[in-house]
């Protein structure tokens, strides 16, 4: 146990190496849609298209490159390695033009559509090896979990930094809104618009456009520096299994079998749902603070209150989760974000209430980040009991994992967007109809309660309480 124990050097190391791809994540989570809607003034049907085809994508990137990863042999350098190292400046590169406006108008979709994409596919090649990671680092179950709490606590670190870098920059440029035509007179309202269209265009969205490269700009940089730290300060450790002359089970061998492991299915199941509810919600409440809440010049600073609070509590539940059983993190962790979420959108708008929401919320964003990855090696390591001459599959669990959530997220989304069209949103407005005010409210409160309520009906079914935990911890130090 003392070999397998990590400096606290190294678990900041291997925290580090998780923010880029959280700030980068919360970045296009907050703000791709009110981007593509307001700023690149791309129609909300296309832009529908761009973040549901782009979620699907990343989801099935995810279990390609666990097989790939599979199939990598070991090097000098380790086998996960060398994916985090090539992929990163590609990756860099296509996150900026994704904030790039170009000087087309037809291809403008396509435009978006390639390097959202193509982004996606390059952060999957460095979060995915990234994930698996947390195996190799150490066999001890509670270096892991200690490791993963440092990483927890980086990576909500990351979504505060991404969200204070793009809100804050962005948030200095005033992008005046365009008057509905309603309120002009039937006679001239297009004309009146047109007018309003050409100077907005010429002054203030120019504005608008740059910061947005220039927050692009700053974020590629720290996501240069956090996979520099992981790369010089962690290393990759083979597993004593590996090191054996048994032929692996092949990567469909391999899933057939993951698949086949209860746990890890109702795993899935329940934080499919949970991710889902606050996928949705981070997605829409940008829009939601500006147009039902009316906190335009704000929003980035309550989106900038849910991340700190959800930072600074990262401890506590890591706290929590080794006092009272990771089970039960779960109940009181995601549990408590409903009546929040219920009162923001009953109670009439108000700065002060929707701060006071926002920490509560984030709270419960801090038990949502946390927890799925720091029960997912419980369920390999229960999986390595159950099939102990079949190895090499960390991959393909946390691949899958990933894939589940980032598709249903993308199908989400896609609809989500989708619906705002039918409703009549309007590109830039000041204001909106009645419908979108709906249809938003739904979006980030009665939808997601629904879906927490139901994660945590699935929750019931996983079967690893503590008690499970620490036979299985204790049967794989004798089995090694």
């Amino acid at each position: 146990e003392s070999r397998e124990r990590l400096s606290v050097c190294s678990k900041l190391c291997y925290a580090v190496g998780g923010a880029p791809y959280q700030i980068t994540g919360c970045a296009l989570g907050f703000f791709l849609q009110i981007y593509l809607l307001d700023v690149a003034q791309v129609d909300a049907f296309y832009a529908s298209i761009i973040l549901f085809v782009g979620r699907v994508w990343d989801a099935i990137t995810d279990p390609m490159v666990g097989f790939f990863i599979s199939k990598t042999s070991w090097t000098r350098f380790g086998r996960l390695m060398p994916w985090i190292l090539f992929s990163t400046p590609f990756a860099i590169i296509s996150y900026f033009l994704i904030w790039f406006v170009p000087d087309i108008s037809r291809g403008r979709v396509m435009w978006y559509l390639v390097f959202y994409c193509a982004f996606q596919t390059l952060v999957t090649c460095f979060h995915v090896p990234y994930s698996a990671l947390t195996m190799f680092i150490s066999r001890e179950q509670s270096e892991r979990d200690s490791a993963t709490a440092y990483r927890m606590t980086v990576e909500v670190l990351g979504t505060v930094l991404g969200t204070a870098i793009q809100g804050q920059i962005v948030g200095k440029v005033d992008t005046p809104c365009i008057e509905s035509p309603f309120f002009f007179g039937m006679t001239n309202s297009s004309v009146a618009m047109e007018e309003l269209n050409m100077t907005h265009d010429t002054e203030s969205l120019t504005d608008t456009r740059n910061a947005y490269m220039i927050a692009a700009g700053v974020i590629g940089g720290l996501y240069i520096l956090c996979a520099l730290i992981l790369l010089l300060g962690v290393r990759e450790k083979r597993e004593s299994s590996e090191l054996q002359s048994d032929e692996p089970v092949s990567f469909f061998q391999g899933l057939k079998l993951v698949m086949n492991h209860r746990a890890y299915i109702k795993l899935i199941a329940g934080f499919l749902f949970t991710s889902l509810a606050f996928m949705l919600l981070e997605g829409n409440f940008a829009l939601f603070c500006t147009y039902t809440l009316g906190f335009r010049n704000d929003f980035q600073n309550i989106l900038l209150a849910i991340m700190l609070s959800a930072t600074l509590t990262i401890p506590f539940w890591h706290w929590f989760l080794t006092r009272f059983g990771k089970k039960t993190a779960v109940y009181v962790g995601i549990s408590s974000a409903i009546p929040f979420l219920i009162v923001v959108v009953v109670l009439d708008s108000n700065l002060v209430v929707t701060y006071i929401v926002a920490v509560a919320a984030g709270i419960s964003v801090a038990a949502a980040f946390l927890l799925p990855w720091s029960m997912l090696p419980d369920v390999i390591d229960d999986f390595k009991l159950q099939h102990p001459s079949s190895r090499g599959h960390e991959a393909i669990f946390f691949s899958f994992y990933v894939f589940f959530t980032k598709f249903t997220a993308g199908v989400s989304l896609g609809i989500s967007t989708l619906s705002l069209d039918f409703a009549g949103y309007q590109t830039r407005g000041c204001s909106q109809p009645d419908q979108v005010h709906f249809t938003l409210k739904m979006l980030v409160s009665a939808v997601p309660v629904g879906l927490i309520l139901l994660s945590l009906l699935l929750f019931k079914l996983y079967p690893i309480d503590e008690e499970k935990r620490r036979k299985n911890k204790k049967a794989l130090q004798d089995l090694r």
